[in-house]
């Protein structure tokens, strides 16, 4: 907690911080300098806080830090306008919306970055650097230069330098992958993948009238002997994987697996997507397995799951030249472009390190939820310690349907393993997202209620009737 000083006011005693060189955004020092005040009682809801300026004088800091510190108490309901009376302290709101969400895949908010701060210096750039009218027009889709060299610097750990003319920008993976699927395959044609997978790539499968068969797979992911065979009785337009952090069963291929894989398909010539949009999330992940297939393989890398939902921008690699366009035609025929202000933010973070700096950020958040994870469900968490989600395999008396209906009725969203099924024999698990709730305090209480409801077996007569 801060060091706290009070003073006398004309309006109530306040909490002054003591602002910390290296304690982090001095508007979030005071944000939780107010948040301790609450806890500790020196503040009491229906007290008034100082003028912005008053106070900004006090802290010898400027007025916009005070204003974003107001703003960030407001969002964690802990203040309230009044108008011109000035700022109270708020009394404690009702929960409303008491779901805490464990069934979607975000990054977790990251601690100690200032991301209001990032996004407002980046979209500055973006505005001074930019013709403001060439990002509120049509662009013909696959990036400008700029985005592409961005994307370039982006694939940089994972394949080192790359030609940016082999790289197409995508509204989203969700884009890239039906894209994909609507150019290297024909309505009813196979696509292979593992028999629990992304769900995207069964909507966009089924919205075009292509089957999904599934291969089957162990702890190390699909298996080289029973892809060979599926693609001898199969004949598959193409493979899905997604080798790194696999969502939803945390599994990352190792490297002899995926070399053994890229090998199947360059002989039956079947096309690999390698969806791989947790690689830089991932401690010293092995080579992507378009390393060993570069004709062989699409390679997918997409922003929003490791930095923000709100980036979409993913960065295709297709090294043919024909192949490209024949990928490009098919992405036009539904998302002609990435909306430009999104791209032109993407590729400045990029280029000016900003992107790095949330990356580490997220990373961290991550690793310290996994751990906290990992405690909290000891003897039942499997998995990476890296990623934003755990797969945890149920005991007998819960089925992962029935679990998830009972983990609702407890305000807790969960994912059960029928979403991610592929084909028949579904794992008796569920997959419990980190990064969707922000706040790690209430990750944590959501993790101990779901402990809780696994310890004990479910009520027969649970059933409401209304």
């Amino acid at each position: 907690m801060s060091q706290l000083k009070t003073i006398q006011d004309d309006v109530a005693p306040i909490w002054l911080p003591r602002l910390a060189a290296q304690g982090g955004p001095r508007f979030l020092q005071i944000a939780d300098a107010l948040q301790a005040a609450l806890a500790d009682g020196l503040l009491k809801p229906g007290d008034r806080l100082p003028p912005q300026r008053r106070l900004a004088a006090q802290l010898n800091v400027d007025l916009t830090t005070v204003t974003r510190a107001y703003d960030e108490a407001r969002r964690r309901n802990l203040l309230e306008g009044r108008g011109a009376r000035g700022t109270y302290v708020a009394a404690p709101k009702a929960e409303l919306s008491p779901i805490l969400d464990l069934s979607m895949n975000t990054p977790p908010p990251p601690d100690g970055v200032d991301f209001d701060d990032m996004m407002q210096q980046g979209l500055s750039q973006v505005l001074m650097r930019s013709d403001n009218a060439l990002l509120m027009t049509y662009h013909l889709g696959g990036g400008s230069d700029a985005d592409r060299e961005a994307g370039v610097q982006w694939l940089a750990p994972m394949f080192g330098q790359l030609d940016a003319r082999q790289l197409v920008v995508c509204p989203g993976a969700q884009a890239a992958i039906a894209a994909l699927v609507l150019a290297l395959t024909e309505p009813g044609d196979v696509i292979l993948a593992e028999p629990t997978t992304y769900p995207g790539l069964r909507a966009a499968a089924n919205q075009f009238g292509r089957r999904i068969i599934a291969v089957e797979a162990d702890q190390h992911g699909m298996l080289p002997e029973m892809l060979e065979e599926a693609c001898r009785q199969h004949k598959p337009g193409l493979v899905y994987l997604n080798p790194t952090l696999q969502n939803p069963t945390a599994i990352t291929i190792p490297a002899h697996r995926r070399k053994q894989l890229a090998g199947i398909a360059q002989r039956f010539d079947v096309h690999i997507v390698e969806d791989d949009p947790y690689w830089r999330l991932a401690d010293a992940p092995p080579p992507p397995i378009a390393t060993y297939a570069p004709q062989q393989v699409y390679y997918i890398s997409t922003l929003s799951k490791c930095l923000t939902p709100g980036l979409q921008v993913a960065f295709v690699l297709v090294r043919d030249p024909h192949e490209r366009q024949r990928f490009l035609a098919a992405l036009r025929s539904f998302a002609l472009m990435v909306a430009p202000l999104t791209a032109g933010l993407a590729t400045q973070w990029i280029l000016d390190g900003s992107a790095e700096r949330l990356l580490a950020g997220v990373r961290n958040e991550a690793r310290q939820r996994q751990r906290m994870a990992r405690d909290i469900l000891a003897g039942r968490h499997s998995g990476a310690e890296d990623g934003l989600h755990v797969w945890l395999e149920l005991p007998a008396y819960w089925n992962s349907a029935q679990l998830a209906l009972a983990a609702d009725a407890e305000g807790i969203a969960v994912t059960p393993a029928e979403a991610f099924a592929t084909g028949s024999g579904t794992v008796n698990a569920i997959r419990i997202s980190l990064g969707s709730i922000q706040d790690r305090a209430r990750l944590q209480a959501g993790l101990l209620r779901l402990s809780n409801l696994l310890a004990r077996r479910p009520d027969p007569f649970s059933a409401a009737v209304v």
